[in-house]
């Protein structure tokens, strides 16, 4: 794989900066996390931000080290992925002698985004950050990166007895399409900025319509 800083990094509001830290986003990646993520979640930060306000350079210092460190969806440690990444960068930007108070947005930034963490964003680049990266969670690409993530672990796309889950437990550990129902048909209530909301009623009208017309597939 090209290196990532010298393909995406004039992509970015400061190349510099991205050059600095595109090398450090992953320590592991794949389909669904990796420079393509980044970038798409980046551009979603920077439409919010238009809009919004919020520091670009601490905004792009979060997109870029989000997703520093990996955890496996099914580990009991998935939660704490946040906070970990966190650390991590809170590390690394103290290396490149940033400022301790622009460290620790960055760094609760990083730790709020997590779904998983539940954490609440306390200020505005954490709000956005965490938009910006649920928007790649819903919408098509939301769609596409569930059955990839999917597939990762050898589930099923669905059960067969009942794809919608009608008369049994969801389990999403088990069946993609569960996932819908468990976690993403629910994000578009989550989000936190005015701009972010409409843009994630936008994603969720074609989540659902892709979640109704597939069970009307299978009949």
């Amino acid at each position: 794989m090209a290196d990532p800083a010298h393909a995406l990094h004039r992509q970015f509001a400061d190349p510099d900066l991205a050059r600095q830290l595109l090398p450090h986003a992953f320590d592991r990646r794949d389909g669904a996390h990796d420079e393509a993520h980044l970038l798409r979640v980046w551009r979603n930060a920077a439409r919010i931000a238009a809009l919004e306000g919020g520091d670009l350079r601490l905004l792009q210092a979060a997109v870029i080290l989000h997703d520093c460190v990996w955890v496996d969806k099914a580990s009991p440690r998935r939660a704490q992925a946040s906070r970990m990444a966190a650390d991590r960068a809170a590390e690394l930007l103290t290396d490149l002698g940033w400022p301790l108070a622009d460290i620790a947005r960055v760094a609760h930034a990083i730790h709020a985004h997590s779904f998983s963490a539940g954490i609440t964003p306390e200020t505005l680049e954490a709000q956005i950050l965490q938009d910006a990266d649920r928007l790649d969670a819903i919408g098509l690409i939301g769609v596409a990166r569930c059955f990839y993530v999917a597939g990762l672990g050898q589930r099923a796309l669905y059960d067969p007895q009942d794809p919608a889950a009608e008369g049994r437990p969801l389990d999403d550990a088990a069946f993609a399409l569960d996932h819908f129902q468990t976690k993403l048909l629910g994000l578009a209530e989550g989000f936190q900025t005015t701009t972010g909301k409409a843009l994630a009623a936008q994603r969720d009208a074609s989540l659902r319509r892709f979640h109704d017309e597939f069970l009307a597939e299978l009949g």
